[in-house]
């Protein structure tokens, strides 16, 4: 039996609620928006046996009714072109899987990822892993105390970043625990929380959460996953004012697609409209090549001429850097605006 759902769900007080009120069947989403008929998105329809679907219709109410060129829906739903196998795209795109311990990535000399969840609330067409082994780094506490070992004898540590899938996936009580074994860890200085919960699930910036990074001696940032200005509303903003007050410093992190922001105005858009929420733009990702991701490809001379167009239409620190992350390099890239042949 089909999930029913509106385009406006009443408003639920406890984000797992709305976590778990969540659309699974393309066909279902593409009926939600009236595009049951359109058949180009229709005919995606398999591409979740490569991917799941999975679309809380939290988010699903701010996508446009009958618009197939929608830059949420386009962000979420299956399409045919994941079964193409494009040259130079591959399941571990940023060679991450070979240099782990368990629950933990120590790319960057200063910094760690510790994948403290492998589920999200929302699965993106494009995420660099969705091929990820999640089922070998499972988000429980035996994981956790391997990775907090291994912090503790890194005394170059000074930055954990929260990462999964989505480090927000995990209670109130659980990043307290987390954020309680870090804090007694010296070394530590930083605490960065890279998240899509807050756009997609906005009611997941709870009073507890708030509570607990303003009680921290660490320094708290949060890194949102914002692609476009449609993402942003007032139940959003709302949570980042709650963040702010905490004392919490907000950036944002996109990734340039086609057909989702591939342009200056929307990029201008998107600037403008985080500034306004109280986010300041910190870097713009050109695609890591990940295998089904390859329809979705801005080139990186394309992605140089749409920055050197948004660098008139916005101040310089609403410009994201432009960048590229490649796996085994010391940091992420920065690709210079000047044009060039790739």
């Amino acid at each position: 039996m089909a999930h029913i759902v509106t385009l406006s769900p009443p408003v639920r007080e406890d984000w797992l609620h709305q976590l778990a009120d969540v659309i699974t069947d393309p066909d279902e989403l593409l009926q939600l928006l009236a595009l049951q008929h359109h058949p180009e998105l229709v005919s995606g329809h398999d591409a979740r046996r490569l991917f799941a679907l999975r679309v809380p219709c939290v988010f699903a109410a701010r996508m446009r009714k009958g618009d197939p060129k929608d830059p949420l829906l386009l962000q979420v739903i299956t399409s045919k072109q994941e079964f193409v196998d494009a040259p130079g795209y591959s399941t571990d795109p940023l060679d991450e899987q070979s240099s782990m311990v368990p629950g933990l990535l120590h790319k960057y000399r200063n910094r760690a990822l510790l994948l403290v969840k492998g589920g999200c609330a929302v699965n993106c067409r494009y995420c660099f892993r969705r091929h990820f082994p999640y089922s070998d780094n499972r988000g429980n506490k035996r994981n956790w105390q391997q990775a907090l070992e291994y912090i503790r004898q890194q005394p170059e540590l000074d930055e954990i970043i929260f990462s999964g899938g989505d480090p927000l996936m995990a209670k109130d009580h659980e990043l307290s625990w987390l954020i309680g074994e870090l804090e007694q860890i010296p070394h530590l200085k930083r605490l960065r929380i890279h998240s899509r919960l807050p756009v997609v699930i906005p009611k997941r910036i709870t009073e507890a959460l708030c509570k607990r990074l303003a009680q921290s001696r660490l320094q708290t940032l949060m890194v949102t996953h914002i692609n476009h200005a449609q993402e942003i509303d007032d139940d959003l903003r709302h949570g980042m004012r709650m963040l702010k007050r905490t004392g919490v410093t907000l950036l944002n992190q996109s990734v340039l697609l086609r057909g989702v922001n591939d342009n200056a105005p929307a990029l201008a858009q998107l600037s403008n409209a985080l500034f306004d929420a109280g986010i300041l733009p910190y870097y713009l990702h050109v695609l890591d090549k990940v295998r089904g991701a390859a329809h979705f490809y801005v080139s990186d001379d394309e992605a140089r001429a749409i920055m050197r167009q948004l660098l008139s239409m916005v101040s310089g620190y609403m410009v994201p850097k432009l960048v590229r992350e490649i796996g085994g390099e010391p940091s992420k890239m920065p690709l210079d605006l000047q044009l060039r042949q790739e």
